[in-house]
């Protein structure tokens, strides 16, 4: 999370002043949005965007009405590799949308909300690396990391145990079912879905 400082330098260098809620506060305090990317490559440096799956949270409840899938029209070709995990090919994202389209429409869903996800790090990168060309600053929100929830939950200090981390083996843990194949709307309502059951229970059982 951005110092305060650097949100109100953000804020004034900010040209494009549609985007001027990602540094406001006007939002309802009980709102977040947990999102998703799936992209080219795991490194944010070499990795090119294809989709972004987005869904609200409110009280404690998946607003699953509320939600966006975006898909990007690549320049690139897709590997192989990267089709058999995310199963998105290069004619199926043909109608896709233009990158800094797709980012403006994601940035003005997200408004300043808190954000979730799974391994949320990356996401973060590689929206930043976009909006850092087209728009000069980083994502100035609040990031709330749900394996970061889920070990904090499962671990006990005095008595050190392994948590195993991977996604599917949260959502067994947790009792919530898979959604079928990985795509990035389907993986952040099932992170979200992670993060409300987490923040309703005081510790999970070993």
């Amino acid at each position: 999370m951005v110092s305060l400082v650097q949100k109100w330098r953000s804020r004034k260098q900010l040209s494009h002043k549609i985007f001027d809620t990602l540094f406001s506060n006007q939002y309802p305090t009980d709102e977040l949005v947990c999102f998703d990317c799936e992209t080219t490559d795991l490194n944010p440096k070499k990795a090119e965007l294809l989709s972004i799956g987005a869904v609200k949270i409110k009280d404690n409840q998946v607003l699953a009405s509320q939600r966006l899938e975006l898909f990007i029209r690549p320049n690139t070709l897709i590997s192989e590799k990267s089709i058999k995990v995310h199963q998105l090919r290069h004619c199926d994202l043909e109608g896709g949308l233009e990158l800094e389209q797709a980012i403006a429409i994601f940035l003005k869903f997200i408004g300043s909300r808190p954000l979730v996800g799974y391994y949320l790090e990356f996401d973060v990168a590689m929206i930043n690396k976009y909006i850092k060309q087209i728009l000069g600053f980083s994502l100035p929100n609040q990031c709330i990391e749900v394996s970061g929830l889920y070990y904090d939950k499962k671990q006990d200090v005095l008595n050190p145990v392994y948590v195993d981390l991977r996604f599917d083996a949260i959502l067994a843990d947790l009792a919530i079912p898979a959604l079928g194949k990985h795509d990035a709307f389907n993986d952040a309502l099932m992170t979200a879905m992670m993060y409300v059951k987490l923040k309703n229970q005081t510790k999970i059982k070993r």
